[in-house]
């Protein structure tokens, strides 16, 4: 299937690891340009001259926290200034700290909200009017499973990844006439390094090993395994073709039928 995304310019954030780097590995392998950006620079630039090795697309790449004003104008300055355009934008960053309500003070809610609803925001602003006026565009907010079906010992994720989806769903009608499209894709447990994290976390407040609670997640899951970074991919870079240009306004799981809601 030709997804129509060969010399589409995308931006996609927190792209050294995870679900970031492998949804920037499937854009690239469908032929976008790619800038990507995180905060570990050594981790970054092999994620980008490998996924450059392997597709052989155009991967540019910025070190930069966006949960900082500048961070977040530096990797959208580089990507403007690169491809002239932004036709794709991934937003997605690391879960904030586990925890239940008592153990999070103001200041740790505050780093919460910059690093996953600030960065969503001013990210999408920046790159949103050249869509409206080419009238092409794909917004992408990766989220959780915790924004759909809260998860014990996340109270952080649970709150700020649901703003997330308020502002995509809200903004997706205000931008539907100019052919730009707004979804938020849900990952579930997936085999990344946040899983391993929240593993340990659990763990520590159970009083049991992180393999222990890595089995539970497993038995959670009605397909019985966490899913590989390249399954959450693949629905990325559908969301972001041509393919899709009629979805928007959509939280997808992709989650091996963890959420149970009918909805």
């Amino acid at each position: 299937m030709d997804l129509g995304l060969k010399n589409k310019a995308a931006l996609v954030v927190a792209a050294s690891k995870g679900l970031g780097r492998a949804v920037a590995e499937e854009l690239a392998a469908e032929g976008a340009n790619l800038m990507i950006c995180a905060r570990n620079r050594e981790a970054l630039e092999s994620a980008r001259d490998e996924i450059a090795k392997s597709t052989g697309a155009d991967v540019r790449a910025v070190a930069a926290d966006v949960s900082q004003a500048d961070g977040i104008t530096a990797v959208t300055s580089a990507a403007l200034s690169a491809f002239g355009r932004v036709d794709i934008v991934v937003t997605n960053a690391g879960g904030p700290p586990a925890g239940i309500f008592e153990m999070h003070d103001w200041a740790t809610w505050q780093r919460a909200v910059d690093l996953t609803l600030r960065s969503a925001v001013e990210v999408t602003r920046v790159v949103l009017p050249g869509m409206r006026q080419r009238r092409w565009g794909r917004v992408i907010h990766i989220t959780s499973i915790a924004a759909k079906q809260p998860v014990d010992n996340l109270m952080l994720s649970n709150s700020i990844r649901a703003a997330v989806t308020g502002f995509s769903r809200t903004l997706a009608n205000e931008v539907a006439a100019d052919g730009v499209t707004v979804n938020t894709l849900i990952p579930g447990y997936t085999r990344t390094e946040r899983v391993e994290e929240l593993a340990v976390a659990n763990a520590t407040k159970e009083s049991t090993t992180p393999a222990a609670v890595m089995a539970r997640f497993e038995r959670e899951i009605p397909m019985h395994r966490l899913a590989e970074p390249r399954e959450f991919a693949a629905l990325a870079a559908f969301i972001a073709s041509e393919r899709a240009s009629y979805i928007t306004g959509q939280s997808i799981a992709v989650d091996g039928g963890w959420i149970r809601a009918l909805m």
